[in-house]
C-alpha cells in the first residue's frame, strides 16, 4: 500500500529566456523561450518536479502559472492523496465542466500533466527508485535520441554539428517553401552517412494535396517519418488516403488531447508513430498508458518534446519504462531553460542517452543559474 501522501506547497516558477535568433515553425515564431516548471513539497520534505507545455501563444506561461495554483492546487493540498495515476484521473475528470466553461482544453490540459509529472518525480523520490522504474520494472537504462528543432534553412550547419555530438538521426521543419524544402531535403538525404536517419515535419502546414505531392516527392528518400503533414483535425479519409500514397511513415500526436483522441488515432492505423507531449497533455500517467496501448497496436512510441530541461528528462523516463524501438526528441537549438538541470543531462554517445542516475527524475533545475530569467514565482500552501 503507497504511503500516505500530503502536498503542502504547490509552486509555479516561470522563466523566459531572450532568443538572439528566434525559432520558426510553419504556424508561427517563438522569440523567446518560455517554461513553467512545478514543484511540489510534501510534509515529509519530498520535492518534485514538472514542467508545464506554454510555447504558444506569447502569454501562455503566466497563465499556466496562475491556473497551476489558483484552480488545480486547491483541489491537492493538505489531504491525503492516491496513486499519480489515480490522480490524474481524478484532476482530469474534476475539471470536466470548467474546460467546458472556458473552452480551455488546451491550458487545463497542459496544467494537469506539468502537475502530473512533477507528482510522479515526488512519489518516485519517496519511494526510493527511479521516475522509470517506478513506471515498469523493465525499464530500460537508456533511450535513443533524434536531434530536432532543425529549421530547413539551417539543416546543413545543424545536422554537421548534431553529428559532431553524438546525434546518428535527425529531424528538420519543412513546409515554408514547397519546391525550396524538398530540394534542401534531397541534398541531406544524399549526405546522410550509414546508420543514420532523416526525419521530416510539416507541423500541419501543408494542404491536402500539398501533402500527397510532397509525400510522393519524397517517397524514395527513405525518411524515417513524416509528422504532421497536415492539420490533425483532418478526416480519417485524408489521413488513410495520405498512409497509402507513401513507404514513409506518418507521426502525429503531439496535438491530440485526451484518451479518445488517442486511441482513435492508434485504432486507425495511419499513424505509425504515435508523439504525444508529456508536458501538453497526459504527463506520465497518461502517456504511459498511450505509449503502451500504441506499442500493443504495432506502432511506435515517440514522445514529443519542445521545452526546458524538466520535461525532457521526464520524456525520456516514459520512453525507458515503454520500451521498444522509440526515440526521444532533443531540441537542439541554444536553449538554457533545457541545459540549466544538475547534473548535466544529456550526453549522447551514437545516438543514445543514458538515463539519469538517482531517484525520480534524477535531476533538478539549477535555480541560481536561472536566476536572471525567472520573471514569477507563485506559491499556493494554504490549507484548504
Amino acid at each position: 500500500m503507497q504511503d500516505e501522501i500530503k502536498i503542502v506547497s504547490a509552486d509555479a516558477l516561470v522563466f523566459r529566456l531572450p532568443l538572439e535568433k528566434p525559432v520558426s515553425t510553419s504556424f508561427g515564431t517563438m522569440l523567446d523561450r518560455p517554461a513553467v516548471f512545478v514543484r511540489l513539497e510534501d510534509d515529509r520534505g519530498t520535492v518534485g518536479w514538472g514542467e508545464i507545455w506554454c510555447n504558444w501563444p506569447a502569454c501562455g506561461a503566466e497563465h499556466r502559472a496562475r491556473l497551476l495554483v489558483s484552480d488545480i492546487a486547491p483541489r491537492i493540498l493538505w489531504r491525503s492523496l492516491p496513486s499519480p495515476k489515480d490522480l490524474w484521473r481524478e484532476l482530469t475528470a474534476a475539471t470536466e465542466i470548467l474546460v467546458l466553461q472556458t473552452g480551455e482544453v488546451g491550458p487545463y490540459a497542459q496544467v494537469i500533466a506539468g502537475f502530473d509529472m512533477a507528482y510522479w518525480d515526488l512519489t518516485a523520490r519517496r519511494a526510493g527508485s527511479s521516475l522509470a522504474k517506478a513506471m515498469s520494472d523493465m525499464a530500460a537504462h537508456q533511450v535513443r535520441a533524434y536531434a530536432s528543432g532543425i529549421h530547413i534553412l539551417d539543416a546543413e550547419r545543424m545536422v554537421a554539428e548534431a553529428r559532431s555530438v553524438g546525434y546518428r538521426d535527425f529531424k528538420v521543419k519543412v513546409g515554408f517553401d514547397f519546391d525550396r524544402d524538398l530540394d534542401l531535403l534531397r541534398r541531406l538525404h544524399a549526405d546522410l552517412r550509414p546508420g543514420e536517419t532523416l526525419h521530416a515535419d510539416a507541423n500541419q502546414g501543408f494542404s491536402a494535396e500539398q501533402g500527397r505531392a510532397f509525400l510522393r516527392a519524397t517517397d524514395n528518400l527513405g525518411l524515417g517519418w513524416m509528422e504532421e503533414p497536415v492539420r490533425v483535425d483532418s478526416d480519417d479519409v485524408l489521413w488513410a488516403d495520405l498512409a497509402g500514397l507513401t513507404s514513409t511513415p506518418l507521426a502525429g500526436g503531439e496535438n491530440l488531447i485526451g484518451e479518445p483522441a488517442f486511441q482513435s488515432a492508434i485504432a486507425s492505423g495511419s499513424l505509425s508513430v504515435i508523439q504525444p507531449d508529456a508536458a501538453k497533455w497526459g504527463g506520465p500517467s497518461g502517456c504511459f498508458a498511450v505509449a503502451q496501448a500504441a506499442r500493443a497496436a504495432g506502432r511506435r512510441y515517440c514522445p514529443h518534446f519542445l521545452g526546458a530541461g524538466i520535461g525532457l528528462v521526464a520524456s525520456a523516463h516514459i520512453l525507458a519504462a515503454a520500451g521498444g524501438d522509440g526515440m526521444l526528441e532533443v531540441d537542439i537549438n541554444p536553449n538554457l531553460l533545457r541545459d540549466a538541470i544538475v547534473p548535466r543531462w544529456p550526453i549522447v554517445r551514437q545516438g543514445w542517452v543514458d538515463l539519469p542516475e538517482g531517484k525520480g527524475l534524477g535531476v533538478e533545475p539549477d535555480l541560481q543559474q536561472l536566476a536572471s530569467f525567472q520573471t514569477m514565482r507563485l506559491v499556493a500552501e494554504e490549507r484548504s
